[in-house]
């Protein structure tokens, strides 16, 4: 049997130079909206880009992290958002923690979906990583201050203009602005936070690990994970989650060199995935996938583990069969789609996998 144990986090301290705007992790839902109707006299996809920096002049460049806005003459802050008013829409906002993937914006806005990715303060992981951790919270405490822009670690100093949160909340407002087509007001509330019941929180690789603690934080929609998330020596996954469990969704290659040492196996453990369902290789199956919360695949990738780490979402090392077309087309529409309450059955943790390494005691 799994056991989660009961991790207490940090406690976030205000700094006198930060106003305290993230919400809560104890976000009540609220009841059931009504999604607004696109009234588009050209209905289109709409692809919009803005810079970080020119949204709110509170933004700040962090080089001690290698967090600038201007690299090699060209900007860094570039933010994009999708959304496709030909699509009825779901209703829902995904939050997208990498690098811009056009790709998977496509796919995204294809399912009704709405979807930004920010600029904010992550260029703190080649710099501060640890391994071992000086204790089994390290990261995650970090994640958490870049994500919320709090005060939840003291090994860096991310403001609140500069965490993922508010940039999420100042790029919606001007979204809201400057493409009322897209009807983005929906994802702010009457007062102009960020409405996170609505919000599906994604990233691949360092960006899923991201997306993964946050959401164990505050509560949001879903949590769609892509070859991650792979802290693999903490131990938050194990504290309360403000997200329920059966709300976060991954896929990896088992090629990843996250599987190195039960990495991912690990993580998805620790998050209880198991109880939703047991490992499914889609290479073997079809939707639902026995409604699980863990899929791999296998497809060919020549046998490269960082071809395997990025072929999880559209781009260059993604497979494809023989008519061009991506493999994993049915599993990406299945894991920013499919219903949370279709869960597959409970299995027993992976007796194969490790769960527990030696760290130094917690903070």
């Amino acid at each position: 049997m799994l056991l989660l144990g009961t991790l207490e986090p940090a406690a976030a301290q205000s700094k006198s130079s930060r106003t305290s705007a993230s919400p809560p992790n104890t976000t009540k839902s609220a009841a059931v909206r009504v999604v607004p109707a696109y009234n588009d006299k050209t209905p289109k996809r709409y692809d919009l880009t803005a810079r970080a920096s020119q949204i709110d002049p509170r933004a700040k460049e962090h080089p001690e992290i290698g967090f600038v806005f201007n690299k090699d003459g060209k900007p860094q802050d570039v933010q994009h958002a999708v959304v496709d008013t030909r699509v009825k829409p779901r209703g829902k906002l995904v939050i997208w923690l990498m690098g811009h993937n056009q790709g998977l914006f496509e796919r995204i806005s294809g399912y009704g979906l709405h979807g930004i990715q920010v600029h904010y303060a992550n260029g703190w992981f080649g710099k501060l990583n640890k391994e071992p951790p000086p204790d089994e919270l390290y990261l995650g405490r970090i994640r958490l201050e870049a994500a919320t822009g709090e005060d939840f670690s003291p090994d860096i100093d991310i403001p609140l203009p500069d965490g993922m949160a508010e940039r999420s909340r100042q790029f919606v407002k001007w979204l809201a602005k400057e493409n009322p087509q897209g009807k983005w007001e929906q994802f702010l509330t009457e007062e102009g936070d960020l409405r996170w019941e609505d919000v599906i929180m994604s990233g691949i690789s360092h960006g899923s690990t991201t997306a993964a603690r946050f959401a164990v934080h505050q509560k949001v929609d879903r949590v769609v994970m892509f070859s991650g998330p792979r802290d693999q020596l903490e131990g938050w996954y194990k504290l309360p989650s403000a997200t329920p469990h059966e709300r976060f969704f991954g896929f990896t290659h088992v090629l990843d060199g996250g599987w190195t040492a039960d990495h991912y196996c690990r993580s998805w453990l620790l998050l209880g995935l198991n109880d939703f369902g047991p490992i499914v290789n889609v290479d073997d199956a079809k939707p639902p996938f026995s409604n699980t919360r863990r899929l791999v695949t296998n497809a060919n990738v020549g046998n490269d583990a960082n071809k395997a780490h990025g072929a999880s979402v559209p781009g260059g090392p993604s497979p494809k069969n023989s008519k061009g077309v991506y493999l994993y087309e049915d599993v990406w529409k299945y894991l920013f789609t499919h219903p949370v309450d279709r869960k597959g059955p409970a299995v027993p943790a992976e007796a194969d996998c490790t769960l527990e390494h030696q760290v130094k005691g917690q903070k």
